[in-house]
């Protein structure tokens, strides 16, 4: 029991976004770049959604980028903290939907109740549809496979391997960074909870989401259980060790003391899961620096090596 609360208590932390708020202040220049556009596509029931994309004639590929779980409504995480978006000049469209704290990125059962949510969140139909159709409609469906790669972190790690899976006909590589790929495992449905309670926006009802824990909505959602519908698709996974390297250099000591424990608890569930693909055969490379923390600087160096070591491509 002592070792189930250890583990539910690391993995609130993490999934509620320690961390994943701070980053490394590398992208502080919002809308520049190559081919910079923003646009909004239906929200399914939900308000309109902000979308920023940078894209260039010629690329081979588009990725779609998700968010943690403290998303913000001005602008992505992945803008806010990092350089990533010059991947446009590098062969790479890149596209970011905004806003969707606390959502996974799924479509919920019903509008939180603890919040007095007005709407039901509906990120899965934005996401595999009307965002679909709005970056084929800017002639975004580049490359030979003529379909789109999708990434995230933390939450959005979850997210981006379970939309990957369910939706093969627009989606072809799939790419998880410091996810937590088992959301079956003992502590995580109860941390997951409780960290929708102190997530922007909140309190979240985690009941509003997928249902009470014994529903079998948490496994639709879990990566490790959908694993086999991960055939044909191109997967990738990485986490930091949990060793403070050059993007720690200034943190305090709190900070580091939160961002260590973290990653390690992420490494530990991206390695089963690591195990989990190579028993069902599933199309898997991994990322696993010798250093890293939950932060943002080591997710921007994992999406450059995706790109340098040819991921994105085929």
């Amino acid at each position: 029991m002592g070792r189930r609360l250890i583990a539910a208590f690391a993995a609130l932390a993490t999934i509620a976004g320690v961390g994943v708020v701070a980053g490394t202040g590398t992208a502080n220049a919002w809308g520049t770049g190559n081919g910079f556009q923003q646009w909004n596509v239906d929200g399914c029931g939900m308000p309109s959604v902000k979308v920023r994309s940078w894209s260039k004639p010629g690329n081979y590929k588009t990725v779609v980028l998700l968010d943690g779980l403290r998303a913000t409504y001005d602008v992505s995480g992945w803008e806010h903290e990092t350089n990533v978006q010059n991947m446009v000049n590098s062969g790479v469209n890149v596209v970011m939907p905004v806003g969707g704290p606390a959502s996974f990125y799924s479509d919920w059962n019903a509008p939180s109740n603890f919040n007095r949510q007005p709407y039901k969140y509906m990120w899965n139909c934005v996401i595999t549809n009307t965002l679909v159709k709005g970056m084929d409609a800017r002639g975004l469906r580049v490359g030979p496979g003529g379909k789109y790669a999708i990434a995230g972190i933390s939450m959005g790690g979850n997210a981006a391997l379970v939309i990957g899976a369910n939706n093969k006909q627009n989606y072809s590589h799939a790419f998880s960074m410091s996810g937590y790929l088992n959301l079956s495992a003992p502590g995580m449905k109860s941390a997951i909870r409780v960290a929708l309670l102190d997530a922007n926006g909140g309190p979240w009802n985690s009941d509003s989401m997928w249902g009470p824990p014994w529903s079998t909505r948490w496994y639709d959602n879990d990566p490790f259980v959908q694993i086999t519908k991960m055939h044909g698709l191109k997967v990738r996974v990485g986490s930091g060790s949990g060793v403070p390297g050059g993007y720690n250099v200034g943190d305090n000591a709190v900070g580091i003391v939160q961002g260590v424990p973290l990653e390690v608890l992420s490494l530990a569930q991206t390695r089963a899961f690591e195990v989990q693909a190579f028993v069902n055969r599933v199309n898997l490379t991994t990322d696993y620096p010798a250093t890293g923390t939950h932060k943002w600087g080591y997710w921007q160096d994992m999406m450059w090596r995706a790109l340098q070591q040819g991921w994105f491509r085929g």
